[in-house]
């Protein structure tokens, strides 16, 4: 069972990540992991004014959607972990310590493999929590 979730939850990033890439955002990281957190994507988006802002995406899979949506799973506590993950993320990685960062949520529903995807621009920020 946790092979097939684990399975379930690559392909669904891949799909997510392909989804933004489409869109414009270039690949930094996947499954960046700190003590205390992960994020599943890392991406540029090139598309303002200041060079380029730092995007750290959670990807929340549901198999039924009629259930809360994936960005509803992102609670306080998980936006904590994220928040955390990615001050640590930029500690190791300084070439980005000035650039403008924010949290996106892309939610995945159906079936893993071709998964409806609805992307939460800015779901939350780091003064949120």
């Amino acid at each position: 069972m946790a092979v097939d979730r684990r399975a379930r939850g690559a392909a669904v990033e891949a799909a997510a990540r392909a989804h933004l890439k489409k869109a414009g955002l270039a690949d930094v990281a996947a499954n960046a992991n700190y003590r205390g957190g992960e994020i599943d994507l890392i991406m540029l988006d090139k598309g303002g004014r200041d060079g380029g802002t730092l995007v750290f995406v959670e990807v929340r899979y549901r198999r039924d959607p009629r259930f809360g949506g994936g960005a509803a799973s992102v609670d306080a506590v998980k936006r904590r972990k994220l928040i955390h993950a990615a001050q640590m993320f930029l500690l190791a990685h300084r070439e980005y310590a000035d650039a403008p960062c924010r949290f996106d949520v892309v939610e995945a529903a159906g079936d893993p493999d071709a998964p409806q995807l609805n992307w939460l621009r800015d779901a939350f920020r780091g003064d949120d929590v």
